[in-house]
């Protein structure tokens, strides 16, 4: 049986983990292709939130390589998003791997 302590430590952690959920929809990484032709920004919930392309990056004979500068920048926006989110993660586990929560 779960007693009264262990009861009120799940819920602590409970709290932790909306707050860090909360703050991690807050928080924005960039990601970047082409020396910073296309940047991206991702909220640390995996949320895509804005594509900024220079000028110098627009060629209409060449369309493909701006598609693959957006997908680049995408990707690594992506890529920051998630470990921001694993990092979030094992500050409050302690490092522990818990299924299902990320």
């Amino acid at each position: 049986m779960v007693n009264k302590q262990m009861m009120q430590q799940m819920q602590q952690m409970q709290k932790r983990m909306q707050a860090m959920q909360e703050e991690l929809g807050n928080q924005l990484v960039e990601g970047t292709a082409g020396g910073g032709a296309v940047t991206c920004e991702v909220s640390g919930h995996q949320e895509l939130r804005s594509v900024t392309i220079a000028r110098e990056a627009v060629d209409p004979d060449d369309v493909e390589t701006l598609q693959d500068l957006v997908l680049s920048a995408v990707n690594d926006g992506l890529r920051k998003s998630q470990e921001l989110a694993q990092q979030k993660m094992a500050s409050l586990t302690g490092g522990l791997k818990i299924p299902g929560l990320m």
